[in-house]
């Protein structure tokens, strides 16, 4: 249900706590996200429920409560969002996540869901999982280290020509960096 422009956030850090319901949700949203042009892990649209399914099982199969949380946002009684943030076990590196997969489903576009996501994920990674700083890599050319960096994220770095979308389409992947 959303309340004045705010989505309600759910939690999941283990497969069990996954219904089928929700699964297929995600697996839409990151369907319709990646035809739309998405920058969401799957580059050459358009996109089956079937391929998807797969991956979205592995990122389900991974979760672990300090290890790997799914955020999903839930506007109108829908999935409206969702990502995922990892961290490293190694007692080198355990101090920071990384994020994957931030998406807003193509219908809920425009209404702050993604935003709101970044805002929970900056509570929930440092309240809940001790985590220090957050990762991210963007794929450049599409606006998305504008829309990062107004939520106090710092580019720190980029792969020049890392992802190649269609030849003479050649794009910068971003590395972005939160301090929590």
């Amino acid at each position: 249900m959303m309340n004045e422009g705010i989505p309600e956030f759910l939690q999941i850090t283990s497969p069990h706590e996954m219904s089928s319901y929700l699964r297929r949700e995600m697996v839409e949203c990151w369907v319709a996200v990646s035809n739309a042009g998405g920058a969401a892990g799957f580059p050459f649209p358009p996109v089956s429920f079937d391929q998807v399914a797969v991956v979205a099982d592995q990122v389900i199969a991974g979760l672990a409560p300090q290890l790997s949380r799914l955020l999903v946002a839930r506007a109108d009684g829908t999935l409206a969002g969702w990502l995922n943030v990892r961290r490293d076990a190694n007692p080198l590196i355990a101090h920071w996540g990384t994020v994957h997969h931030v998406q807003t489903h193509t219908g809920f576009r425009g209404r702050g869901i993604g935003a709101a996501l970044m805002h929970e994920l900056h509570r929930l990674a440092r309240e809940e999982m001790g985590l220090e700083q957050l990762h991210l890599a963007a794929r450049g050319g599409v606006g998305l280290e504008d829309f990062y960096g107004r939520l106090g994220w710092k580019e720190i770095g980029r792969w020049p020509g890392a992802l190649r979308l269609a030849p003479g389409d050649d794009r910068d992947e971003i590395l972005m960096v939160l301090e929590l």
